[in-house]
C-alpha cells in the first residue's frame, strides 16, 4: 500500500516446517451463482464488454449512484483483469488500501501482487472504487490547493494557525461541495462493497476471492458482512476494524507511528549518514526539535518551494511503513535536509508517496478520494476547542505525530455530506461465510497489530495469521513463511494451521 492511511492534513519466527510448492487445488465454494435483488437485475445481469488495454482485459460496469434509488442516476467502475494462466480457480480481486489508492494500477502490477502460483490458477481484477483514480474521480481541489493544504501547520499552536489550518480544512469540504459530482456524498464503503458485489456478477464468478491490503481489508468486511454467503477465498491483510470510530483509529495509529519513529531511529544510530547522534531516544527528541524549527524557519528547496513542518513530518510518515527500502531513502534525504539545508530530496521524496510530479502536478486524486471516503466511513463532529483537548491529549503518547494527527480530523467536521451515503459499516461479523484468512503484522505502523487479532476474533469463520516483523501488511512483503501461507489458503480454501512466522 503506497497511500497513507489515517494520515489527514500532515501526513500519511517460526518457520514452516514443510509446505508443498503448489499446494492442492480445490473448487471455490459457492459453486452456484446468487440470485440478485430483482431491483438490480439490470446490474447484475449486464454483460461484460472486455478489450484489451495493454498486458490486460479492461472494461466498465454500471452501478447504481444511489442504492436506494437505483434507477435514478448511474456511475461506471473501471475494471482491469490480468490473466496469465487458465483461471480455473476464477477471479481474485484485489485492492492496495488507501482509501485513494487505485486498484485498477494495483491489479496490472500483477506480479509483484501475488505468486506466479497464485496467477497460475486466478484471474486478478482490480476495480477502481467509485470516485477513485480511473472510476468518475471526484476533483475537489487544484493542483495548488493540495499544495498549500499538505504543507499548512498541522500542529497550530497560535489563534492564527489555528485559523489558517481551519480555513484550509474548509477549503477541501467546500471544493468537494462543489465540485458537482454526483458521488459527492456517496463514496462510503457501503457503497463501494455493493459495487463489487455487481462486478462479480458481471465478471461471472459465484465466489468472490479477494486480497485486501490496509483500508482495502475494511472493504472486505463490508462485502463479508453485506453478502457472507457469497464469500469464497478473502485475504485480509493489515486490517483496518470496521467498529472503531474516526478518533479512536486516529489515536492508534499516532501511537504505532511513533513507535516506528523509534525503530527507525535505532536504525539511523547506526548509520554514518544519521544527522543526529545518540541513543534511539536522544534521537527523537532531535528530530522532534528540527521538526518545531521549521514551524518558524522552513528551509527552502531550489525550486523555491518550502519544507514546513507539516511537510517534513508527513515526508518521515510516509517513509516509515516499508523499513527494508523505506529507510535507507529516508536516511540520506533528512541528512541533506538538517545538516546542508537543502530539503529538495526529502520534498521528492513526499512526492513520490504523494502522487505529485516535479512541476506541482498531482497525477491522482488520491487526496480528495481520501477525504470523500473516511469523512463518511467514520463521521466527526469535533470542535475546534474539542480537537484541541484531543491534540494535546495525545501529545503525551505521541509527541512526534499526535497533534498533528488529532488536528487533522478537522477537516471532516460537518461533512457536508456525510449523510448521503448507505449507512457506514460499523460492526463484522460475517455470519455464514467460507472460512476468512486475517494477517496482521506485530510493528505494524499504519494498522496495529491488536486490530487484526481484533477482527479475527469478531469473524464468525476466521484464523490469524501472524508476521513478527515492522513492516506495514505482510503478504508479498519479504517473508517466504507468510506467502507461502497465504498462497495455500487462496489455493485450497483452507485456514494455515501455523499462526505465526
Amino acid at each position: 500500500m503506497r497511500r497513507i492511511t489515517g494520515s489527514l492534513l500532515s501526513l500519511a519466527a517460526l518457520l514452516l516446517a514443510a509446505c508443498a510448492n503448489s499446494p492442492a487445488v480445490t473448487p471455490v465454494l459457492p459453486s452456484v451463482m446468487p440470485t440478485p435483488p430483482a431491483e438490480l437485475a439490470a446490474f447484475y445481469e449486464q454483460p461484460a464488454r472486455w478489450h484489451n488495454c495493454g498486458d490486460a482485459d479492461c472494461m466498465t460496469v454500471k452501478v447504481p449512484v444511489d442504492y436506494s434509488r437505483p434507477h435514478s442516476a448511474t456511475t461506471e467502475l473501471n475494471v482491469t483483469r490480468v490473466s496469465t494462466g487458465d483461471g480455473d480457480l476464477g477471479s481474485l480481486f484485489v485492492n492496495p488500501g488507501g482509501p485513494g489508492g487505485s486498484a485498477f494500477d494495483y491489479a496490472k502490477a500483477a506480479e509483484a501482487v501475488v505468486s506466479a502460483d497464485v496467477l497460475k490458477h486466478f484471474d486478478l481484477i482490480g476495480v477502481d472504487p467509485r470516485g477513485v483514480a480511473h472510476s468518475s474521480p471526484i476533483e475537489c481541489l487544484t493542483d495548488e490547493q493540495k499544495d498549500t493544504l499538505v504543507a499548512t501547520d498541522s500542529s497550530p499552536d497560535t489563534p492564527q494557525e489555528v485559523t489558517q489550518l481551519e480555513k484550509v480544512s474548509s477549503i477541501l469540504r467546500d471544493g468537494c461541495a462543489a465540485s458537482g459530482s454526483p458521488l459527492y456524498g456517496r463514496m462510503g464503503t457501503a457503497d463501494a462493497a455493493r459495487d463489487l458485489d455487481i462486478v462479480r456478477a458481471v465478471v461471472g464468478d459465484a465466489a468472490f476471492n479477494f486480497l485486501g491490503k490496509s483500508y482495502g481489508t475494511y472493504l472486505g468486511q463490508a462485502y463479508a458482512e453485506l453478502f457472507p454467503t457469497h464469500v469464497g477465498r478473502m485475504v485480509l491483510d493489515g486490517v483496518l476494524p470496521a467498529d472503531s470510530d474516526l478518533v479512536e483509529t486516529t489515536r492508534v495509529q499516532a501511537i504505532a507511528l511513533e513507535h516506528e519513529l523509534h525503530n527507525f531511529a535505532t536504525t539511523c544510530s547506526e548509520s554514518d549518514a544519521c544527522p543526529w547522534q545518540g541513543s534511539a531516544d536522544e534521537i527523537v527528541t532531535q528530530m522532534q526539535a528540527w521538526f518545531v524549527s521549521l514551524d518558524s524557519n522552513p528551509l527552502k528547496g531550489t525550486d523555491g518551494r518550502e519544507l514546513t513542518q507539516a511537510l517534513a513530518q508527513s515526508a518521515v510518515v510516509s517513509y516509515l511503513y516499508f523499513p527494508p527500502g523505506d529507510y535507507e531513502s529516508l536516511i540520506p534525504a533528512l541528512e541533506n535536509a538538517v545538516t546542508k539545508a537543502q530539503p529538495d530530496q526529502l520534498l521528492a521524496l513526499w512526492d513520490q508517496r504523494s502522487d505529485r510530479d516535479a512541476q506541482g502536478h498531482y497525477s491522482t486524486n488520491a487526496l480528495e478520494s481520501f477525504y470523500a471516503v473516511t469523512c463518511i466511513d467514520r463521521p466527526y463532529a469535533g470542535t475546534i476547542d474539542s480537537t484541541a483537548t484531543l491534540a494535546r491529549e495525545w501529545s503525551a503518547e505521541a509527541p512526534t505525530f499526535g497533534p498533528s494527527l488529532a488536528w487533522g480530523m478537522l477537516a471532516c467536521s460537518n461533512w457536508p455530506a456525510a449523510a448521503g451515503s448507505s449507512p457506514p459499516i460499523t460492526r463484522v461479523t460475517a455470519a455464514g461465510s467460507a472460512p476468512i484468512l486475517v494477517v496482521g503484522t506485530t510493528h505494524d505502523p499504519a494498522t496495529p497489530y491488536a486490530w487484526a487479532q481484533q477482527v479475527a476474533g469478531q469473524l464468525e469463520n476466521a484464523g490469524l495469521l501472524t508476521w513478527d516483523a515492522h513492516q506495514h501488511t505482510a503478504y508479498s512483503r519479504g517473508s517466504a513463511c507468510i506467502d507461502e501461507q497465504v498462497d495455500a489458503y487462496l489455493l485450497s480454501g483452507k485456514l494455515p494451521v501455523q499462526q505465526t512466522c
